[in-house]
């Protein structure tokens, strides 16, 4: 059958589609704050209220892109054209957020806000489609599990390049000047976004439409979203991940320099928040498809909040310290790895419950997800900076002990309660039963 012949070029490029996206998000997931407060000197407060108030808008966005995409119907598919149009403007705008202009601190402010807010708009034109792709491309279980190991490369990738690689990309262009530095690493990474998503287009086809009409009325469609037990699940899963991503990022090079006082670290911790998802887009589909979704995804979960809650007695070890942070790492990997195919279940789902794929509605709600995450858990943090005084050039024990708690405690609870989520996944037992039902309605 055609669902099973995806060619290696094919899941090669759907991977670097992942990378094209995530490269300048993770680099600025992981530096824009430290970037904004310690090279440009804004206040941190300041810069937590511009990520929150941009990423809550999203939730605007990400559903208008995901109806337009359910709606759109052109000679480049339903989503390759999203992909064609915004690699560039998307490349423009990766620059443009490490350049800020020298102006006063209420400009630069605006300035902060404006190419982030941007930033923001084009990945949804971007990621929304991209996932909404997924199940375009095969309704073989199998073969979303491998799509799935491929974006998991990609986005692992993006990771290492966009932590562990650019503080030390900094000081090589930047010969000390840091400002300089983030300028040239981020054209370099805008030039590496734009190769791989130009791939995503020219590659990867839609084999899969939804039958029914683009006419829809959105109202009803989006209720019919809220009562996919299934879309619930993965929002909520993803929700509590990206909260705590979010947080681990942003916090990271302040936990390693003003808490472990190992700057050094930063190398390794950073691309370990999920750059272990590398090794997870190998292991994490055989133990998933023996395991299942739901019982997989419980254990690894549980797992890494237990290894997450040893952390502070293994500080005085580094080398425990980074066992333990690694295995932990790579449980909670192997959870995003099993989330991209979980995805392209909800479609399954809606397609049984309502007679309705939706793959674009569907995808915008998880990017959402993935979005307010994000927001919610960097401008937590950076909130917490600010209610403890935090100054770079004198930072207190009281700042430090805030940096401390809000780095493990934030992950032990986000675990426990994405476990708890995990336990009402919907889709194990039913997988073959709806692949049935949707067949035989399609006949």
């Amino acid at each position: 059958m055609a669902e099973n012949r995806l060619s290696l070029a094919e899941r090669l490029s759907y991977g670097l589609g992942d990378m094209g996206t995530s490269l300048a998000y993770n680099m600025a997931s992981g530096f824009l704050l430290f970037y904004y407060t310690n090279v440009v000197g804004l206040p941190a407060a300041g810069v937590g209220t511009v990520f929150l108030i941009a990423r809550l808008m999203d939730a605007v966005i990400d559903v208008m892109v995901g109806i337009a995409v359910d709606k759109t119907r052109s000679r480049w598919g339903r989503t390759r054209g999203y992909f064609l149009f915004t690699a560039l403007p998307y490349a423009l705008v990766t620059v443009a957020l490490f350049h800020m202009p020298n102006w006063s601190q209420g400009a630069q402010l605006a300035y902060a806000f404006v190419t982030f807010k941007a930033l923001g708009i084009l990945m949804s034109l971007q990621a929304i489609p991209y996932t909404a792709l997924m199940p375009m491309m095969t309704r073989n279980s199998s073969q979303r599990l491998k799509l799935s190991g491929m974006r998991g490369v990609g986005t692992s990738i993006s990771v290492v390049l966009g932590t562990a690689a650019v503080l030390p990309l900094v000081g090589l262009f930047g010969g000390g000047n840091q400002a300089k530095g983030f300028q040239s690493v981020a054209m370099l990474f805008a030039a590496i976004g734009f190769v791989c998503t130009v791939a995503l287009y020219r590659n990867c086809k839609e084999r899969f439409e939804d039958g029914s009409s683009p006419d829809f009325a959105i109202l009803p469609a989006v209720h019919e979203m809220l009562r996919n037990k299934a879309w619930l699940v993965v929002f909520a899963s993803c929700l509590l991940y990206f909260m705590r991503f979010g947080l681990m990022m942003s916090a990271t090079a302040y936990f390693a320099i003003d808490v472990l006082g190992k700057p050094w670290m930063i190398s390794i911790m950073l691309p370990a928040v999920s750059g272990m998802l590398l090794l997870s887009s190998f292991v994490a589909p055989p133990i998933l498809a023996r395991t299942g979704i739901k019982r997989g995804c419980v254990f690894v979960l549980a797992l890494a909040a237990v290894l997450f809650a040893l952390l502070p007695l293994a500080e005085s070890n580094v080398a425990l310290f980074l066992t333990l942070y690694i295995a932990a790492c790579l449980a909670t990997s192997i959870t995003i790895t099993a989330a991209f195919a979980m995805i392209a279940e909800t479609v399954d789902y809606h397609e049984r419950k309502f007679g309705t794929r939706r793959e674009g509605l569907l995808s915008a709600g998880i990017s959402l997800s993935t979005k307010v995450g994000m927001a919610v858990g960097t401008a937590g943090f950076a909130f917490i900076l600010g209610a403890a005084g935090y100054v770079p050039d004198a930072v207190t024990e009281g700042a430090r002990d805030a940096i401390r708690w809000a780095y493990y405690g934030s992950a032990v609870v986000l675990l426990a309660l994405q476990t708890l989520v995990m336990m009402l996944w919907p889709m194990d037992g039913l997988r073959e039963t709806i692949r049935v039902d949707n067949a035989a309605r399609a006949t």
